[in-house]
């Protein structure tokens, strides 16, 4: 069954549930009553799985009650009584009771799929230390006898190597453990997770004590990374008795390190904590780990005989709405806090790189092209605060701009002030002729006047600034300090060679342009270069992103001889959507489809969501599918089939995120003659035109 698009199923999602509800001690049959209310709440909200607390349905604090044929009965009707009414409940309920079995009494979780039993997991550690004495009434996993028992009439699987396997949604294998499972240095799900569980579920109690809660929340965050998966938490609350302990009905859902949901403590009202976890994400980062594989190969005798239980999830036939948040810059924290300081890490990476460089080759100078744009700007910054950094004076950052054939009276100004504010040694170096001699070799219309400006027109320019820069660092005994970023790397948006892609070391190279924005913002924030620089970058962001390769007068309809004669943007589509499109396919390889789904749930709606607060209301935008579409086919145009050769050969640079670099010795390495068919096709077949 093919499910909408709108649908979170369809693209690798699955809908989750964790369920606190209220309970009483010993009393079986209410504690049902409030289990199947909360799984029918969950089900008629589409998620696929919910999760309820530890012995839930005797409740955690009967002590030695569990002992008593009378709550063992009661507790048996409950679990009949919840398989019966599962028939009509979509989602599949893992629910927590003690099971008499083999002449013990064990601690489990029940798996329950629509009137059947799928498995049973018994508690493998029983904690008996401080307020614990669980050992007095429960036997642990390892003294089961056989791998089979009988629940509610059904002879079911039963042990801690049960891996319950999703036919109908790929990448979805849930694994139960109980309590202090979880908190042993060598958790079952560990090894459930080696063997392919993507969502680790954990039935707990866990009496609350001063510290405790964040601790609980640190460790499932922190099982989530380790395994690469989702965590589910689910604690006893409300109901429990207090005798001797407090409870605080603390509800988690984790993913690879990340906290999705999580409810309110100490509630007095029944919790049902929705999260959307994300499978494809958890299938991408293990499929590139690979020690993740190396430990599982360590331990695949142990693996090897985990059993596997299918279940076809009851995943719902129309569109579920994504509740998850998809912030619109991958690169970029809406957080001010946290992009300051990614953005003040970025910039120590920045300037440790080239402090390495220049200290590796002798050289205490180098040379940078300014041309007035975001990039060079970013690279002259790094450039004089790594002059800063190694007690060299910046005059020895030897920076020069070349006014070409199309260069704006704006770019020239900003580039000169900045160059002045910064107290580099300036220069002007005017192209024009030696263009112009170039294309009278070539035998070029333009060379006469003719206003022919096609690729060679504007790549000869690009050229000839790139090969003074080289020829003056050779003068000075420097080095050429490059400004392109990963956004036009990953676009073919530099020329080739004797160019802007080439340089001695590149900064930007692996800073995708919406954050060469945030940078320089950052920068003016800190104030740490001064009011004079602070004016003119703020100047340089409000400036229009262009190349200015192509003189206005070849437009059709120029607004002024002082604006950009081309968009970098109408031709190569909005960077902010690009950077978008290439964080998901770089990171993590989703499909096209996959990409598009994310990018309108990001971009749709400007209203929603949270945005970087230095983006004024003005320019905040918003993109529909069929935009979304046509400039997702051209990013994948331009990143699979066209421009690879260009990032094959590129100079040295520091890599600085997780978010990938495209240099073949960094991160990536592709060949430079693919087609990109495959990826082209899907995004035609699947994502809809409107």
């Amino acid at each position: 069954m093919l499910l909408p698009f709108d649908s979170l199923y369809r693209h690798g999602f699955a809908r989750v549930a964790v369920a606190v509800p209220s309970v009483r001690v010993a009393d079986p049959a209410y504690n049902a009553e409030q289990t199947l209310g909360l799984a029918r709440r969950a089900a008629a909200d589409g998620a696929a799985l919910t999760v309820f607390p530890e012995l839930g349905l005797s409740s955690y604090t009967a002590d030695d009650l569990f002992h008593s044929d009378a709550l063992d009965y009661a507790v048996e009707q409950a679990v009949r009584r919840i398989v019966q009414e599962s028939i009509g409940i979509e989602t599949v309920l893992v629910v927590g009771a003690p099971v008499r079995a083999q002449g013990r009494l064990f601690n489990c979780g029940i798996v329950i799929d629509r009137g059947r039993v799928l498995g049973v997991a018994p508690k493998s550690y029983l904690p008996n230390y401080r307020e614990f004495y669980e050992k007095r009434q429960f036997a642990a996993a390892r003294e089961a006898i056989e791998d089979r028992i009988t629940v509610a009439g059904q002879r079911v699987p039963f042990g801690t190597d049960l891996l319950f396997t999703a036919t109908n949604l790929p990448g979805f294998v849930f694994h139960l453990e109980i309590c202090e499972d979880g908190w042993v240095p060598l958790p079952p799900s560990g090894f459930a997770a080696l063997a392919g569980a993507t969502v680790l579920v954990n039935l707990s109690a866990s009496n609350i004590v001063i510290g405790k809660a964040d601790y609980r929340r640190q460790l499932c965050a922190s099982h989530s990374a380790r395994y690469i998966a989702a965590y589910l938490y689910s604690a006893a609350g409300y109901g429990e008795s207090t005798t001797d302990m407090a409870w605080d009905g603390q509800a988690l859902v984790c993913e690879n390190g990340e906290l999705l949901a999580e409810g309110e403590r100490f509630s007095e009202e029944q919790q049902l904590v929705i999260a959307d976890v994300d499978l494809r994400r958890l299938a991408a980062d293990r499929l590139r780990m690979t020690s993740f594989a190396d430990t599982a190969h360590d331990h695949r005798e142990r693996l090897a005989g985990m059993r596997r239980i299918d279940v076809d999830l009851p995943v719902p036939a129309d569109a579920v709405a994504l509740r998850r948040a998809i912030p619109r810059f991958p690169y970029v924290p809406a957080d001010s806090a946290m992009r300051n300081e990614r953005c003040a890490e970025v910039h120590h990476i920045q300037v440790a790189g080239l402090s390495t460089r220049l200290a590796a080759t002798g050289s205490q100078r180098v040379v940078i092209g300014v041309s007035g744009g975001l990039d060079s700007t970013l690279a002259l910054i790094v450039a004089v605060k790594t002059m800063d950094r190694l007690g060299l004076p910046r005059s020895n950052v030897l920076a020069y701009t070349m006014p070409g054939f199309a260069t704006g009276s704006r770019t020239r100004t900003d580039a000169h002030r900045l160059m002045r504010a910064l107290g580099v040694t300036a220069h002007e170096i005017d192209i024009r002729p030696s263009a112009t001699q170039m294309l009278r070799d070539l035998n070029h219309p333009a060379a006469e006047g003719i206003a022919q400006y096609d690729v060679t027109y504007e790549n000869v320019q690009a050229g000839e600034r790139t090969s003074h820069l080289f020829r003056l660092a050779n003068q000075n005994g420097a080095i050429v300090v490059g400004t392109g970023d990963l956004s036009e790397l990953a676009l073919g948006w530099c020329t080739f060679g004797v160019g802007d892609h080439m340089a001695h070391y590149s900064v930007n190279a692996s800073v995708p342009k919406t954050l060469i924005k945030y940078l320089i913002a950052w920068a003016v924030q800190t104030g740490e270069l001064g009011p004079d620089a602070d004016e003119v970058l703020r100047s340089i962001l409000a400036t229009e992103i262009s190349p200015e390769l192509v003189p206005v007068a070849a437009q059709d309809d120029p607004a002024s001889q002082d604006q950009p004669g081309q968009s970098s943007e109408a031709v190569v589509g909005p960077y902010e959507l690009q950077d978008f499109h290439l964080y998901y396919l770089l990171r993590f390889g989703y499909l096209p489809s996959r990409i598009a789904y994310l990018a309108r749930h990001a971009w749709s709606d400007r209203t929603r969501g949270a945005w970087p607060d230095l983006i004024p209301e003005a320019d905040r935008h918003e993109y529909d599918l069929p935009t979304i579409k046509h400039w997702l086919a051209e990013f994948l145009r331009r990143f699979v089939q066209t421009s690879q050769f260009k990032r094959s050969t590129l100079p040295n640079a520091p890599k600085v995120g997780s978010g990938g670099s495209l240099s073949p010795r960094g991160d990536w390495r592709a060949p430079s003659d693919a087609v990109a068919t495959a990826w082209l096709d899907e995004l035609a077949r699947n994502v809809p035109d409107a």
